[in-house]
């Protein structure tokens, strides 16, 4: 019979529990086994929950790891919700890869001794054993400090607690030395240290996050319409003489829709019409002819080295080119004679249109992954590697909602492995759920609900969902309109709406777009109740007189290069967690703030208050929280309005107006020079 004794000697032991917990790390995705996003030169907020039981004092660390798996120095913790017990630490990842980051979390016997002597000493409890306790700790300390006058500080201050022919006031007061206290900052003594396991963190190249985006369709550029002719589409070539205009505004990225060869088969004629005629140019999205299909040039747009010349030129004035991949077919599209088990057949033997019932577009068929998922992987990727060969190094994704998230995670890692500087953008106006699972998927940027998102409540909730609760995997891309989405706001407020939209989109994330023919203010709907354009762009030429518009101010592109500009000026609005909004008490007036710290360490902060009414004037008093942004509150704070070039003297509680048609928002900038918070 076995003894108890020797039953539990042979019961292995369980590990020992961490003493200090180390709880709810963030930016963790999916539990981890998703990287969290950041690109190169970030601020990336590393958060966790550490306590311990007692009263001891605990701290912690960050800890980052380069893609080489080199550790930096260790980072401190800051404890920002004592209620919570929150820390955090900044951290600023330098280099593209994948990095990776652990908290470390410990006791701190020198800081615990040093608030219970202080509360010991003045009471006259202990006060010799005390003061021995605190020698041992700091000759400890001094053991592990490699740099000899720091370790020699810390020694004279345990010598100074050892001495007892020294007033006991003086003896402690050696501990609080600034030499004392940077040492033991810079190499604290820990104890009962807890290491959180390793987290992934994708750093990527800045582009990733920050960018200024204009999209054009470049058959409209240079087109000749001519009643009772043949229109004439616009090219490569003629579209590459709107690019320094484009650059001029101050715009990044210029995306292009599809321009591929367009079908014939039930080819969609001007507004969306299902019977087109015969010099219709059809919808780009309608992809693939017997000229080709996703990996040629529409004949009228010219050829694929007119397509690398208009890459190298807007490359020569500083922009890429995005380029639009949509993974649909016409009837004509050489892949349904080739591959037809790529798609759908009905019980009639028929190839499946794509449908929104009771909608059908007879111009597209859609793909069906479950048939040869393998070759549908294999050909996308070799479609994508073919237009990064002529230089395209920003996709924007088409629904790629329709498609299997398992889906793009294979294509995106398949690319990014060769050429991690591409860039992705998931246009998916759709669940919540799926956005998330695409940006998780490897999406470097997503669209968003921004156009739908136009009060007050709505702007505030969604950029705080935005800048805080996504914002570890996704990151936005607020387009202002798009070819398909003309929001009411803009149809019904005129200029000032096109105005403020622009403000807040250009502001309140790192990078935001514009569809062209925002800065004309193109507001004019197929037919009320939609979100359609009248003579939309989708389905016919529409090449526009910038000249004239420029001659008459009927543009708000002075407003929109100045936006372009004040980005490129202000680190703190290439950030995307930065983002904090502040009370007003008028319905109409969004504020908030946008701060981040400098390299010459000072900070960069811009102030903005917006008017949300396009038709009526907003005036209330706005409460920037200046002493948490590190800034004066006493009335001293003047600042610049960027828009007008007004300084103001700032108050915590400052009356704010702002009128249509005068000036859509504030955007101030200190001229004092805060401290940072």
């Amino acid at each position: 019979m076995t003894s108890m004794t020797s039953a539990r000697a042979a019961t292995p032991l369980a590990p020992r529990p961490a003493r200090i917990p180390v709880l709810d790390v963030t930016p963790q995705v999916r539990g981890g086994t998703a990287p969290a996003k950041a690109v190169t030169g970030e601020s990336v907020t590393i958060g966790a929950t550490v306590f311990r039981e007692g009263s001891g004092l605990v701290a912690a660390n960050v800890v980052l790891r380069d893609p080489a798996g080199r550790p930096g120095p260790w980072i401190p913790m800051v404890l920002v919700d004592a209620d919570a017990d929150r820390w955090e630490a900044t951290v600023v990842p330098d280099t593209t890869g994948l990095w990776t980051y652990t908290v470390e979390a410990w006791a701190d016997p020198v800081g615990t001794w040093r608030r219970d002597a202080q509360l010991k000493i003045s009471a006259g409890v202990d006060v010799e054993l005390t003061l021995a306790e605190g020698a041992l700790l700091h000759e400890r300390a001094a053991l592990a400090i490699p740099d000899k006058d720091r370790r020699e500080a810390v020694t004279a201050a345990a010598g100074a607690l050892r001495d007892e022919a020294s007033p006991t006031p003086r003896r402690l007061a050696a501990t609080t030395d600034p030499k004392v206290i940077a040492a033991l900052d810079a190499r604290p003594l820990r104890e009962l240290v807890t290491v959180s396991r390793p987290l992934p963190l994708l750093v990527e190249r800045r582009r990733a996050l920050v960018g200024s985006w204009y999209e054009l369709f470049p058959r409209s550029e240079g087109a000749v319409l001519t009643p009772g002719q043949a229109p004439v589409s616009g090219t490569f070539k003629t579209a590459a003489l709107r690019l320094p205009a484009v650059a001029a505004m101050g715009f990044d990225v210029v995306y292009l829709p599809p321009i591929h060869p367009i079908g014939r088969s039930h080819r969609k004629g001007p507004d969306n019409a299902l019977t087109a005629g015969p010099d219709d140019v059809g919808s780009p999205w309608a992809i693939g002819s017997a000229d080709g299909g996703h990996d040629a040039v529409h004949p009228a747009l010219g050829t694929l080295d007119d397509f690398r010349q208009f890459v190298r030129k807007a490359g020569e004035l500083g922009m890429e080119v995005a380029l639009d991949f949509a993974l649909q077919c016409s009837p004509d599209h050489p892949w349904l004679t080739q591959h037809p088990e790529w798609f759908t057949h009905r019980a009639d033997g028929t190839i499946a249109s794509a449908e929104n019932p009771p909608k059908k577009y007879e111009d597209i068929h859609p793909l069906d992954f479950d048939t040869d998922f393998e070759g549908l992987v294999a050909e996308t990727v070799r479609i994508l590697r073919h237009w990064i060969a002529q230089g395209v190094r920003i996709f924007r994704v088409d629904n790629p909602h329709t498609k299997p998230v398992a889906f793009w995670e294979r294509v995106i890692a398949a690319v990014t492995a060769t050429d991690p500087d591409v860039v992705f953008l998931a246009e998916a106006f759709t669940r919540r759920a799926m956005v998330h699972a695409l940006a998780q998927a490897g999406f470097q940027q997503s669209y968003t609900y921004f156009t739908w998102k136009n009060t007050k409540e709505e702007l505030t909730e969604y950029g705080t969902e935005l800048s805080r609760d996504s914002s570890g995997f996704l990151r936005p891309n607020l387009f202002v309109n798009t070819p398909d989405i003309l929001h009411a706001y803009l149809q019904d407020g005129g200029r000032p709406a096109f105005e403020t939209r622009a403000v807040l989109a250009a502001t309140l994330a790192p990078t935001w777009g514009v569809y062209a023919g925002y800065e004309l203010c193109e507001g004019e709907a197929l037919e009320a109740g939609t979100e359609d354009y009248a003579r939309s762009e989708k389905y016919e030429l529409r090449p526009r007189d910038w000249a004239a518009a420029e001659a008459e101010g009927a543009t708000i592109a002075p407003l929109i290069t100045r936006l372009n500009e004040l980005r490129r000026a202000h680190p703190a609005l290439q950030e995307l967690r930065n983002l904090r909004f502040h009370p007003t008490d008028h319905d109409q007036l969004l504020a908030y703030s946008k701060q981040v710290g400098r390299a010459d360490g000072g900070t960069d902060t811009v102030l903005a208050v917006v008017n949300l009414d396009p038709h009526h004037a907003s005036e209330g008093t706005v409460s920037f929280d200046l002493a948490s942004l590190g800034l004066p509150g006493d009335g001293t704070l003047t600042v610049r309005d960027e828009l007008t070039g007004d300084l103001h003297t700032w108050h915590p509680h400052t009356y704010v107006r702002l009128e249509p048609g005068r000036s859509p928002a504030h955007l101030l900038t200190p001229l004092t020079e805060g401290r940072t918070p």
